[in-house]
């Protein structure tokens, strides 16, 4: 029996929403369920309509991807749980291979590979992400910045339960953050270096607006958690 895998999309004012979508419904392997969370729309919201039937809708006040993410966590009913952006698709085979891999190793949290494509969804960059030749390498990545494309994750929704939801105070490295956490309690993301999601890079993504915020929120979360992993790294022999 395939794996019950919900998808989780926040959404806010996004004319790309529609991709998504369309990315998701058509998956090689049908997802038990594909939660849309509408963080207080003001736009675009119409291009909701062709997919009402095959989608569960949520909205509540505009609060955030991170109020966004955990609202839709909460009311997901998978046991797994993958989270698509709205500008942001997933190619055919995303939650197939990733739930199986995730299966046959017995995983919490993965990542994949993934390509770069611009806003009229042509591909730009293959295979963007660093892949490291260690579970070490990796881990001293985390040390410089955070080498996870978050679109590209997908988690047991166990997991959870043991470190927490995503952090609503952060509005732009929650997910940062959550890696840490899962770190330093023992659930190591682990890699699928497939390309499995498409990326976009547009001139209205949040990564452009709010990069210098991004970066000084993203250097406190670090500081943060760093005396923490470079215990763990030592403890490892590294």
């Amino acid at each position: 029996m395939n794996p019950k895998v919900s998808i989780v999309i926040p959404f806010y004012n996004d004319p790309y929403i529609g991709h998504a979508l369309q990315s998701a419904v058509t998956q090689s392997m049908k997802a038990h369920e594909i939660i849309v969370v509408d963080d207080g729309s003001s736009v675009f919201s119409e291009r909701l309509t062709p997919y009402h039937s095959q989608i569960h809708y949520l909205g509540k006040t505009n609060g955030g991807t991170a109020t966004a993410l955990n609202h839709g966590i909460r009311h997901a009913s998978g046991d797994y749980i993958a989270w698509l952006s709205s500008d942001d698709i997933f190619y055919h085979d995303k939650i197939n291979n990733q739930a199986l891999f995730m299966e046959q190793n017995n995983l919490l949290i993965s990542y994949t590979n993934f390509n770069y494509i611009n806003g009229f969804s042509q591909l730009t960059e293959l295979n963007a992400a660093v892949v490291f030749p260690s579970q070490l390498e990796f881990l001293r990545c985390f040390l410089q910045g955070n080498p996870i494309n978050g679109c590209t994750v997908m988690f047991k929704k166990e997991v959870f339960g043991a470190i927490g939801l995503f952090d609503e105070q952060l509005p732009y490295t929650h997910d940062f953050d959550l890696w840490f956490r899962a770190i330093l309690n023992g659930y190591i993301p682990v890699m699928l270096n497939q390309s499995l999601t498409g990326y976009r890079r547009h001139d209205g993504m949040g990564t452009l607006k709010h990069y210098d915020q991004i970066m000084t929120e993203a250097a406190a979360t670090a500081n943060r958690y760093q005396a923490s992993l470079r215990s763990l790294i030592s403890s490892m022999g590294g």
